[in-house]
Order: C-alpha cells, then sequence, then structure tokens
C-alpha cells in the first residue's frame, strides 16, 4: 500500500538531486498530488494473478518491477508497561525499465552509474513524542549485494547505508528470514532516536488476495503481497536520547509491483490489528476510482495459525468516524471496521494523533487501539497508515 510514497521518487527533479544522496544532501520537495501510480509502466514486468511466489528469492529486490517496499511497524512496551511503536521503511524506485542487453555486453556499473533509487523511512513514538528521519540512496541492479541500498533474499538483508534489517541465522541452509535483527539510528544526544531490534516469526508467511496478488483497483491493477504478522519483537529503543528495553509484537509487510493502482484513486487507509484472540487483520480502502467514483476496499483475516481468508470489497466497511488536526491537516484518526463474516464490528482510534510523518512525501502513520463499537471492550492493537490528506 506504500507504493505512493516511493513512486513520487521518480520525479526527473529527485533522481538528480539522489545522485548526491551519497553526499548527504536531501532532495527538494516534490509537486503536489499523487501523481503517476496510474500511468502505464511499459517495458517493467507486472504483478498478475497466478504469478507464482518463491522463496527466500522473493524476500530480496525485484529490480524488474518499478517500485518495491520493506515495511515493518511494531506495537510495543517497554519495561513499565509504557506503549511505544516503531516504523522502518526501505523503499526501491527503478529509474528506467530493464535492460535487455546481454550481460557480458552491458557496461560495468560506476559510481555514478544507478538504475536504482531507495529511501528508507525510521519513526519512534512514545506518547506525545514522535520522532522522525529520512535517508535516500542510489545503487545498480547489476551490484545487488555491494551497493549504497539493496536487498538480497538469502542470506536475507536489506540496507540503506548502516540502517539494516538482516538475518541473525547462520546455517546458510536454514530459511534465513524467521529470526531477523533490524538495527537503525539518527542524530546525536538529546536528538538521538532508533533502535535495535530481534525478531522472531512466531506463525508463517501470509500471501495476500489470490495466493500472493493483491488487487487494488476495479480495473485490475495491484500488487504482489506478502506480510509476516507474527514477529515477536525485543531489543532496545532510543528516543530522546534515552534508551528503553522493549517488547512486543511486529507486522512486516513486502509489496512490489509496476502499475499499482487505476489513475482516479489519490490516497489510502490501511490497517493491520493484532487482535487480542490471535487472530490478524489487514484492511485496506483506496480512495477514488471504484464504480461511480467510490472507494476500493479489500483484506485478510488471518487465523491464529496463519491461515489467510481474503476479504472481498463486500465484505469489510471502513467508516471514518471523528478527524483530527495534523500538521494543518484533518485526518481521521478515528474509524469503525467492520467484517461481518468475522463477526467483527470494531471502533479503531489512534490514542496519539500527533503521528505526522514529515518526510519528502508526507503521510501519517501510528499505532491504533481496536475496540468492540457494543461492549467497549479492547480487542487489539495495531497500525493505520493514511496518505493523500
Amino acid at each position: 500500500m506504500r507504493a505512493l510514497l516511493c513512486d513520487r521518487l521518480a520525479a526527473p527533479l529527485l533522481a538528480s538531486a539522489l545522485l548526491l544522496a551519497g553526499c548527504g544532501e536531501a532532495p527538494p520537495p516534490p509537486s503536489a498530488g499523487f501523481a503517476g501510480l496510474g500511468e502505464s509502466a511499459e517495458g517493467y514486468t507486472q504483478a498478475r494473478p497466478g504469478t507464482p511466489l518463491r522463496f527466500p528469492e522473493d524476500h530480496g529486490a525485484h529490480p524488474d518491477y518499478r517500485i518495491e517496499w520493506w515495511y515493518l511497524t511494531a506495537n510495543l512496551e517497554d519495561d513499565s508497561g509504557e506503549p511505544l511503536g516503531l516504523q522502518w521503511t526501505l523503499f526501491r524506485q527503478a529509474l528506467s525499465p530493464p535492460d535487455e542487453t546481454p550481460p557480458g555486453e552491458r557496461p560495468e556499473p560506476t559510481p555514478w552509474a544507478a538504475d536504482q533509487l531507495w529511501m528508507a523511512h525510521l519513526a519512534v513514538s512514545r506518547g506525545d513524542q514522535h520522532a522522525v528521519a529520512e535517508r535516500f540512496a542510489r545503487s545498480h541492479s547489476a551490484d545487488p549485494a555491494g551497493g549504497q541500498a539493496g536487498a538480497v533474499g538469502h542470506p536475507f538483508r536489506a540496507w540503506l547505508d548502516d540502517w539494516q534489517l538482516a538475518t541473525r541465522v547462520e546455517d546458510p541452509d536454514a530459511d534465513t528470514f524467521e529470526r531477523l535483527t533490524l538495527s537503525a539510528f539518527d542524530g546525536a544526544g538529546e536528538e538521538r532516536a532508533g533502535y535495535r531490534l530481534d525478531l522472531t516469526a512466531e506463525g508463517p508467511l501470509v500471501l495476500h488476495g489470490d495466493e500472493g496478488f493483491s488487487q487494488k483497483s476495479a480495473d485490475g491493477q495491484g500488487s504482489m503481497y506478502v506480510s509476516q504478522p507474527f514477529w515477536r519483537v525485543e531489543g532496545e529503543v532510543v528516543l530522546a536520547g534515552e534508551t528503553h528495553a522493549v517488547s512486543g509484537r511486529g507486522w512486516l509487510d513486502r509489496e512490489w509491483s509496476s502499475q499499482l493502482l487505476g489513475p482516479e484513486q489519490a490516497g489510502w487507509d490501511w490497517f493491520s490489528l493484532h487482535l487480542d484472540d490471535g487472530h490478524r487483520l489487514m484492511a485496506f480502502q483506496l480512495r477514488g476510482g471504484g464504480e461511480a467514483g467510490g472507494d476500493y476496499r479489500a483484506g485478510t483475516w488471518i487465523s491464529p495459525e496463519g491461515e489467510p481468508r481474503a476479504l472481498a470489497p463486500d465484505e469489510l466497511a471502513l467508516t471514518a468516524l471523528d478527524t483530527s488536526i495534523v500538521a494543518g491537516r484533518e485526518v481521521p484518526t478515528r474509524w469503525r471496521l467492520e467484517v461481518p463474516a468475522a463477526e467483527l464490528d470494531l471502533i479503531v482510534e489512534a490514542p496519539h494523533a500527533e503521528r505526522w510523518m514529515d518526510t519528502t512525501v508526507p503521510y501519517w502513520e501510528g499505532e491504533v487501539i481496536a475496540r468492540d463499537r457494543e461492549s467497549d471492550e479492547r480487542r487489539g492493537i495495531g497500525y493505520l497508515e493514511m496518505t493523500g490528506y
């Protein structure tokens, strides 16, 4: 669901600025609007139903697709029981379709040659504190393991400079995606924020939609979409220069696509919930572009054992109930989420509205609490992301 953030990086002005990423220079802000994802992606591989997924290869980068991301959110607590939230994201954007020149005839990549652009986001939240950092890099697909940024499937590693999500499994014949370490820090002194965390999978990977193809519009555009919603997370978080021992639950999304949305879709609302009874729920709506200009919705209901049930557009409802003024924008931070087939009727609310990601492409992302609509009993926790507001 986060491809709009990445796809906007395709603007020529930003592409030029990213050539300076190794020098630490930030790119200029993009133009207004979320344009580009509905445009033709001729020359790239298209995400389609029936595309076979292969692991561990698909944990790594797919440079034949235009856009891709590795996206982790986590709901944590410190030793005193105080909630914390975090996000780490690595986005990849191809500059051009794959080179059809035979490998032996291609020129060697140089430090200034790049066909892939990368962006990474870091966020840590605790109460009214919310720290955000952003980095950029470039790479060449001819050198997938040695660039300033990249992702390889086995042994698994995804990185941008010293921000890294990587395996801690030493056996090369084992599944190196089952146990990972995330390390990312920014700033110094009282401004320092980041984390070093161990992630242990306590359930299987989940394929969304049609065996991994997640449709995103009535016209059939979509992505290959896989999640690991069963992470147990332990480690340390640094916020405002203070270190907190933490533990909790994480959710990692993997998506890759070339033409994700229809041309009229301008933003989305995406939910990931860890329910207290062991179920997980992913639900999203893409605003605009549906029948008669309506929204397109879909989701996945996941059993405690990891069995997914795809939810069709008419099997769930998302209704914004209340808004908050955040960064000068009116953003819905209290929702009603209904999944009749799972007997769910939830109120999903952000306990802290100030979770604006003031990055090159700004958006809202933060922790939420889910309660039963009738009894007000807590049903779970999770994350909400909203773009286009």
